[in-house]
């Protein structure tokens, strides 16, 4: 019997009720928060350089590496995701990111600041206990 974690991350929790409007639902919600995301991480990319001395480094593993480690969760995990492309995993990176965010690099800034983060969180949780949907990459190469 797979465990809880393997269950969430690889397994199918479909049922034959689920109908197109969920799958739907699905879809938007990955895009919802996926596209937005992907254009924080865009910005952090593309300004790589420019940001790698001065970037929060809340864990301790250098500014470079924290930037690296934003970079990948917001940019390329957010891809997967909006295509829904490994997805149960690649939310993970992107929880743990908005984790880091929101209660350790502005764990005393006012609520405003930690809100957004804390959105993108939650979507990110929905789509890892929902899973992609069947309008997604992962239905088509589990078929």
């Amino acid at each position: 019997m797979p465990s809880l974690i393997h269950t969430l991350l690889f397994g199918k929790f479909q049922t034959p009720s689920r109908g197109i409007a969920t799958d739907l639902g699905l879809l938007i919600l990955r895009l919802g928060v996926s596209l937005p995301m992907m254009n924080h991480g865009f910005g952090k990319l593309t300004s790589f350089t420019e940001l790698s001395a001065t970037f929060p480094d809340p864990l301790g593993v250098g500014t470079t590496v924290s930037l690296g480690l934003t970079v990948f969760a917001e940019f390329f995990c957010a891809i997967a995701v909006a295509l829904g492309l490994f997805t149960r995993p690649s939310t993970i990176p992107l929880i743990i990111t908005m984790l880091v965010a929101a209660f350790i690099v502005n764990a005393n800034a006012a609520w405003a600041d930690q809100e957004l983060a804390v959105v993108f969180m939650a979507g990110f949780v929905a789509i890892l206990v929902a899973g992609p949907g069947r309008i997604s990459m992962d239905k088509v190469i589990s078929h």
